[in-house]
């Protein structure tokens, strides 16, 4: 039991070094955020299936610049997740493949943002959490993912989990819902990287 806990935290860990981001989307994440056109970008954005999903979700929160106080406006956001049963669902366009649950939304001036989504499921054949991939693009500057969003009553998010995750500096990425007018919603504030290269000067 004590090994099974031990490879479930494990997962917990490594589970966002490992998204599907569905077309090895970690190795040109500047081309996966510009698919669509960045003017067309508002701060709010529905998922494919959406109206058609049992546990709908309002995600939304503030991103915030690298001293967590002052909101961060123009910042692309960018979310792919599984379905409800933890599965991919890929589509083609010519000789690309996406992930079809995804979206993009650009801050407001207060650093707002909201995705009309569905709570994911978990692969429980692979004990894969429940998990919202993001992706942060800066302006001019290169896009870089960010660790993934869980839920609380993930039933594979274990104590334990919870206490190494605590540990390694970021529980707020466990989302908690609550139902408002009929739909789930949850809030997650993101605080941009520290601009290392202004750091150095």
């Amino acid at each position: 039991m004590k090994s099974l806990i031990l490879f479930f935290c494990f997962i917990c860990f490594n589970s966002n070094l490992n998204p599907i981001f569905a077309q090895d989307a970690i190795s040109d994440l500047n081309t996966l955020i510009f698919d669509r056109s960045e003017d067309q970008l508002k701060n709010t954005d529905t998922i494919p299936d959406f109206r058609s999903k049992n546990n709908q979700l309002k995600l939304t929160g503030i991103i915030y610049q690298s001293d967590g106080v002052t909101p961060a406006s123009d910042i692309i956001l960018y979310i792919e997740q599984p379905d409800e049963h933890g599965d991919f669902e890929l589509r083609n366009t010519g000789k690309d493949r996406y992930v079809m649950h995804r979206g993009w939304v650009k801050t407001d001036a207060n650093g707002r943002y909201t995705f009309y989504t569905f709570v994911p499921g978990g692969d429980r054949r692979f004990n894969q959490l429940q998990q919202v991939h993001p992706i942060v693009k800066e302006p001019s500057k290169d896009a870089y993912a960010i660790e993934t969003f869980l839920f609380d009553d993930d039933p594979l998010l274990t104590r334990t989990c919870r206490k190494r995750m605590a540990k390694k500096g970021d529980p707020t990425r466990i989302l908690s819902t609550k139902v408002v007018d009929g739909i789930l919603v949850a809030e997650r504030n993101i605080v941009l990287k520290q601009d290392t290269a202004s750091m150095k000067s």
